[in-house]
């Protein structure tokens, strides 16, 4: 595997794979080189959804795809957003209404805890019959009004209570060191480093 297709065309997840993979020797290249529409996420499970994504990439590159699928689950919430993270106020996505109904939803609620949930899945083909998966939590609180400027999505209302801060007011290095996107890369490696 020389090149490999991510499914996104997020800037952000680009550079933070191509990072994480340089070692491997992987040139990582967005979808939307290729032309590669969005695949459809009908799936409740994040592992379920990541697949789909990474199949979809693939079969239409005929290359190996990587795809990862996030959110926030908050515990008063029976999980929820969860795999509807990004659409949860609905269409069109927007970070600022989906806090906003976050912080309507949990207006009455003593129970707090969340955590974000991360999960990659590697095929080396459409068809592979042994994806890598990989899987990453951060546990944290949501607070009652956002904090910091950096960050996006749920970050500036979910507390890190290790560091005391949000995840938009970690640096990047801060954030990268305790996410579940972090620690799904950093298994992900191993998992690959295994496989060699």
């Amino acid at each position: 595997m020389n090149k490999l297709v991510l499914a996104s065309g997020n800037a952000g997840k680009l550079r933070e794979f191509g990072q994480l993979l340089a070692a491997f020797d992987f040139e990582v290249l967005p979808q939307s080189a290729f032309n590669v529409p969005e695949a459809e996420e009908p799936h409740v499970t994040f592992v379920e959804n990541a697949l789909a994504k990474a199949r979809h990439a693939s079969r239409l590159t005929g290359l190996p795809a990587l795809a990862d699928d996030s959110g926030l689950c908050v515990s008063a919430l029976g999980g929820a957003p969860g795999v509807l993270s990004a659409r949860y106020a609905g269409e069109p996505k927007s970070d600022a209404g989906n806090n906003a109904k976050l912080l309507t939803d949990l207006a009455n609620a003593a129970d707090r805890r969340a955590h974000f949930t991360c999960v990659l899945v590697l095929v080396r083909h459409a068809d592979d019959p042994q994806p890598l998966i990989a899987e990453g939590e951060w546990h944290g609180e949501i607070i009652a009004a956002p904090r910091g400027a950096d960050g996006f999505g749920y970050d500036p209302l979910f507390l890190d209570p290790a560091s005391g801060k949000t995840a938009a007011e970690l640096s990047h290095d801060e954030k990268n060191a305790r996410s579940h996107r972090g620690q799904a890369m950093a298994q992900l490696a191993n998992k690959l480093a295994a496989r060699r």
